[in-house]
């Protein structure tokens, strides 16, 4: 397993080692132990598995939970591609607003970790993804936000499509950055 820092302090890129020959590949999706001691702090505990399925043009986000509800989240594509965005949404920061995105696909294997304090949404590129990931807390709708995906505050470059972006009814009337409750 390969870890690298992104232009977001906390925020990790994991590439996995495949194992992978004319049957096809192996790898090892997670390891709480080698994850600890190359990403997180000890404490990090996974409490919940998502399996998200959209279709092209979905967009997700800007989502996030507040405190005490905060999550961490390991996110993963096991069929299709997105473009992945977390932001960083701690007022003390100074990457305060500051987002960081990246391609995750069931064919490069990559994972993004992105710590609490943080938000998330994703775009999904190809006609059907199939997007899995970790919590550290369990859901909770009493502290869910949503921020807008397309404010300004927050300048995140999306890719453009053919056709328009669809979003949820929750998430075409998300929050800007600025009534957003924060961490």
């Amino acid at each position: 397993m390969r870890v690298s820092e992104t232009a977001l302090p906390g925020v990790h890129l994991i590439e996995p080692t495949v194992f992978d020959d004319e049957r096809g590949y192996f790898y090892e999706s997670f390891n709480l132990d080698r994850f600890r001691s190359l990403v997180g702090p000890p404490e990090i505990n996974f409490v919940q598995d998502n399996h998200s399925v959209s279709k092209v043009g979905v967009l997700r986000g800007i989502h996030y939970q507040t405190n005490p509800m905060a999550q961490g989240k390991l996110v993963r594509v096991v069929s299709g591609e997105i473009y992945d965005v977390a932001v960083d949404l701690r007022r003390d920061s100074r990457f305060f607003g500051r987002c960081v995105a990246v391609s995750l696909s069931s064919s490069n294997r990559k994972q993004l970790w992105i710590p609490e304090g943080f938000g998330h949404g994703f775009l999904a590129l190809s006609e059907k993804v199939e997007v899995l990931y970790k919590t550290t807390n369990y859901y909770s709708s009493a502290n869910e936000v949503c921020i807008r995906w397309d404010d300004p505050d927050l300048s995140i470059e999306w890719p453009k499509l053919e056709q328009p972006y669809v979003l949820s009814e929750k998430d075409a009337k998300g929050v800007s950055l600025g009534q957003a409750a924060l961490f």
